[in-house]
């Protein structure tokens, strides 16, 4: 059975939630220090749950041999581009329909996959939310105002599926979004886009992409399809390495525009 991490990762809480209580009858707030004994009973059912824990997170997953890094200023997420590459082919293969683009957000990815063998806990360092994957439809116009937004507010986030370029000066500038092999985006064609429910219920910044109609809610965490998706990597005797750069290309004036909140379409 593979490992499925969101109900483990409430044990810790729950055991200190039991044990820092206070006597009955008292409204005391007590501190949860070494000082508390621990409860004995409590004790018998969280050892061997923690011993699997334990267990797990050291799992190993995957080779990657130069690693996968979200990027400094002015360099590409790869990490966050092979993340959209394995929620769009994800999204495709629950829904069996064609699923053109997936959009993560920066701000979710909150570690590097170093080089070396990759395990369970550094997957949980990458994602360490239960946000689930969904698709929703939205219109090309959409789509390239979600895209937009994802510009202003970090200078791109990652994505799948598409090609973006801005060119010109922080005081002029236009921005080219087409499919990843070149062809143009028409702004009535529906598109279905892969992403988190947490972008999809307006988080971070991404207005537009409430507006998805028909969202398709595919129970999978996005944890735990990096996990999958290493584990059929190792499977398949393969290397866990970065896309190659390329889908986002923005003059690094223009991004320091960004950074310093100076910049707009």
């Amino acid at each position: 059975m593979k490992p499925r991490l969101s109900s483990l990762l409430l044990i810790p809480v729950l055991s200190l939630s039991l044990v820092a209580q206070a006597p009955k009858g008292r409204g005391e707030a007590l501190p949860v220090t070494a000082a508390i004994p621990d409860d004995p009973e409590i004790q018998k059912v969280i050892a061997p749950l923690a011993a699997e824990i334990k267990a797990t997170y050291g799992l190993p997953l995957v080779q990657a041999p130069e690693g996968l890094f979200r990027g400094r200023r002015g360099e590409e997420n790869l990490l966050g581009y092979w993340m959209t590459d394995v929620m769009r082919q994800a999204a495709q293969q629950v829904s069996g329909v064609p699923v053109q683009v997936a959009l993560a957000n920066q701000g979710g990815i909150r570690a590097n996959i170093h080089p070396g063998i990759v395990k369970v806990s550094d997957i949980l360092e990458v994602m360490p939310f239960e946000n689930e994957l969904v698709v929703v439809e939205l219109t090309g116009a959409e789509l390239v105002q979600v895209v937009k937004e994802g510009i202003l507010h970090r200078a791109g986030e990652p994505c799948s599926g598409l090609k973006i370029r801005v060119t010109g000066t922080p005081a002029a500038a236009t921005l080219t979004v087409t499919w990843d092999d070149g062809s143009p985006i028409k702004p009535d064609e529906i598109v279905k886009v892969a992403t988190s429910d947490y972008l999809y219920s307006g988080g971070d910044s991404f207005p537009t992409l409430k507006k998805g109609r028909h969202p398709f809610t595919t129970g999978i965490t996005l944890r735990q399809m990096l996990i999958d998706a290493c584990t059929a990597l190792a499977k398949e005797k393969k290397d866990l390495v970065a896309p190659p750069p390329g889908r986002i290309t923005i003059p690094q004036e223009i991004r320091d525009a960004i950074y310093a909140k100076q910049f707009k379409f």
